[in-house]
């Protein structure tokens, strides 16, 4: 069977993509191919500047708007100017390992960035949203554990490596409860879950010691940019189940082209995900309109 590639994209004309964190890396990659294929794509980035140089060199109908998403000033802001129909947006915007620091509105900032500033912008924008939410996850998620009594990190000694799993995590489970809630409302958007396997990209430039020697020495043997956004390209377009978890298809979705994997089963517990979205209403003031699908018991 061929593999799927970004020549595989089709016809993405009168279409609109809203892409996260699109000046660098995956979410750069995924901006440029979308437009490429005929979409409107739109860049919502922290630093406006850089979302014009990087537009310079893409083709197509590209705009540039200023997203912080780890401000929910700055999410308020952006999904309130919001007009139109968001056909595809993608929350591709991250950090990774950083050193602990809290955002203005108190979240601890990869919980911030990876978490709760996905969680609002798309249910602020979610009236918009004809086709499909895609957020882009890490196998790491498999190594976290949703806090649901600190979120934050208020009451535990820091682990920037622990906060960035939990984190991504926590936004597994959102997706998945999303699509939940969204089939169980009768809506045809659905939520899917994306991953690069892991990347050579400079979401790692904060990881120090060991691992940041490890990764340099393991770059022939990881994804490059380039192929760390199939994936997220592949859930754009194709006609696939909500709540799928899309990766590389090499051994232990670390490498290789886009296939239809599964989630751990942690970010399957749909009683964690009840409370997980419920605490996060409290903290963010988004996301009640969308009540939980009926059933509590554990997805096994």
């Amino acid at each position: 069977m061929a593999k799927w590639t970004a020549s595989d994209l089709p016809d993405l004309t009168g279409r609109t993509a809203v892409v996260t964190g699109a000046t660098s890396g995956i979410g750069l990659i995924t901006a440029r191919e979308l437009a490429r294929a005929g979409a409107r794509v739109v860049l919502a980035v922290r630093d406006p500047d850089k979302g014009d140089r990087a537009v310079r060199d893409m083709p197509g109908n590209t705009e540039v708007r200023q997203l912080d998403v780890a401000d929910l000033t700055s999410v308020r802001s952006f999904a309130r100017a919001w007009t139109g129909d968001i056909d595809i947006l993608v929350n591709n915007a991250g950090i990774m390992e950083v050193p602990l620091a809290y955002t203005a509105d108190g979240f601890e900032s990869q919980a911030a960035t990876n978490y709760f500033g996905p969680f609002a912008l798309t249910n602020l924008l979610l009236s918009h949203v004809t086709d499909r939410v895609i957020t882009v996850s890490s196998q790491l998620h498999r190594r976290g554990r949703v806090r649901l009594d600190d979120l934050n990190w208020r009451q535990r000694r820091y682990n920037p490596t622990a906060a960035y799993c939990d984190s991504k995590l926590d936004v597994t489970v959102f997706a998945l409860e999303l699509d939940r809630r969204l089939a169980a409302s009768g809506s045809r958007v659905r939520s899917l879950l994306a991953h690069p396997g892991i990347a050579s990209t400079n979401l790692t430039a904060h990881v120090g010691g060991g691992r940041a020697i490890l990764y340099k020495a393991l770059g022939s043997v990881l994804n490059d940019a380039e192929r760390g956004a199939l994936p997220t390209l592949f859930a754009a377009v194709s006609d696939i189940p909500g709540g799928s978890y899309v990766g590389p298809d090499g051994f232990g979705g670390i490498k290789g082209f886009p296939t239809i994997g599964k989630t751990s089963r942690a970010a399957r517990d749909m009683d964690v995900a009840h409370a997980l979205w419920d605490n996060t209403v409290q903290l963010t003031g988004a996301g009640e309109q969308l009540p939980a699908a009926p059933g509590t018991l554990h997805d096994r």
